[in-house]
């Protein structure tokens, strides 16, 4: 995933529209529903979650109240939750979020509820029942950005939600069983049994994908999807490389290789995971532990550089080996997050002179993307099983994040629940 904004701009961004924004809390018809009694069609009224309390310490798991959807809200039983380094990110204090909460951003499931007063169109789209997949951000659909089209740049969901850890009553749907005490949601917190997701945030998910390696489809490939088609206007015939070839960097493989790239260069310091890149699409691989990144993606091009390079891993080496490695007139395309101070240099003569173009990109576009990323999975234009490296138990989530922390895990992993 791409960069992030710091509180103190959230902050900023939402001053200019506290009046839309306290306007859609006065419109929910139950301001603060109580999540105590509340029970998924005579079922369960509880459930359990994984919990970050605090930087560097592991995680737990804890019994809720049974999270209750609002309106326009959707309750899912989740069946699959990928392993992304954003969560990461939040689970050292690299990037500052709301604690006690649930991580988890990258989900498939199965519709349960819906929210009180819920459009008849969206309980017609999605009813009871139905698979689902969900985006990582999830679009309020009303702000200045998601008129526009913009979706990525959702001004509630990062005032809210990234900042707040919130839905956009500014309220959790995540409540200690033991004793009633909020747990903050990153996106919908769906490292959990059940988890409440704004319905412009989710996509029918056919029959005929997996649950498991489906999840992926929420957050990796969303954001590697988003980079190549929004950020970096990719055309067929472009040269495309990627610096970090892990889950995410694994997706932008197989999304430039379904654009129709002439070139598909991996880069990354691990062995195991080039050889897994070439299985998804790679045209060339470079070991950056071996040989210059930027001089041999520049023998491969002939000298050029490439059309499109994309960094995946938000380390500020591999920024400025993503900038060099542009042709005249590329395009850089930043999508891995960094800690909060982390910088980078670049040459700005070049830039000037070149018109090189660097371009942050998060995520992609919800009600737009999603559903085209699920027909292209559906074509079998992605290797799902390949990507997903790791299945693990919810029990093991931990461990997983230990890993992936560690560089162990080659591509995705994820935590099956159902």
């Amino acid at each position: 995933m791409a960069s992030s904004l710091s509180r103190s701009l959230l902050r900023r961004l939402a001053r200019p529209h506290k009046a839309f924004y306290r306007s859609i809390a006065s419109s929910a018809v139950d301001e603060k529903i109580s999540a105590v009694g509340y029970h998924v069609n005579g079922g369960p009224s509880f459930m359990r979650g994984t919990v970050f309390w605090e930087p560097n310490k592991p995680l737990t798991v804890e019994e809720f109240h049974m999270p209750r959807p609002k309106s326009g809200e959707v309750l899912i039983r989740t069946k699959a939750c990928g392993v992304c380094h954003s969560d990461l990110h939040v689970m050292k204090g690299e990037l500052p979020f709301a604690s006690p909460c649930v991580v988890g951003h990258e989900i498939t499931g199965e519709v349960v509820d819906h929210g009180a007063h819920t459009d008849s169109g969206i309980i017609k789209r999605f009813p009871v029942g139905s698979n689902v997949v969900g985006a990582f951000i999830m679009p309020c659909g009303n702000c200045f950005f998601c008129v526009k089209g913009q979706e990525d740049l959702c001004e509630a969901f990062f005032a809210f939600n990234r900042a707040r850890g919130t839905l956009y009553d500014g309220e959790t749907r995540l409540f200690l069983r033991s004793n009633g005490k909020p747990v903050y949601m990153y996106s919908m917190g769906g490292l959990a049994e059940y988890c409440v997701v704004p319905a412009n945030a989710l996509a029918v998910l056919p029959e005929s994908l997996p649950y498991t390696e489906s999840a992926i489809l929420g957050c990796a490939v969303f954001t590697a999807y988003g980079a190549l088609r929004h950020a970096a206007e990719m055309r067929a015939g472009d040269a495309v490389a990627v610096i970090g070839v892990g889950g995410v960097g694994s997706s932008c493989l197989q999304i430039a290789r379904a654009f129709g790239a002439s070139e598909v260069i991996a880069v990354d310091i691990q062995d195991d995971k080039l050889h897994n890149a070439k299985m998804l699409g790679a045209t060339h691989t470079v070991n950056a532990m071996k040989e210059d990144a930027v001089d041999k993606i520049k023998e491969i091009t002939g000298g050029m550089g490439v059309d499109v390079a994309i960094e995946a891993l938000g380390k500020p080496l591999t920024f400025m080996q993503c900038t060099k490695a542009v042709r005249d007139g590329g395009k850089a395309v930043m999508i891995g997050l960094a800690a909060t101070s982390a910088v980078a240099e670049i040459d700005i003569t070049r830039l000037v002179r070149r018109q090189i173009k660097i371009i942050g990109s998060y995520g992609a576009r919800a009600r737009q993307d999603l559903p085209q990323i699920v027909k292209l999975a559906q074509s079998g234009i992605f290797n799902l099983k390949n990507t997903v490296s790791r299945k693990c138990k919810f029990e093991e989530a931990n461990q997983a994040y230990e890993d992936l922390d560690h560089g162990k895990i080659v591509g995705r992993a994820v935590v099956e629940i159902m």
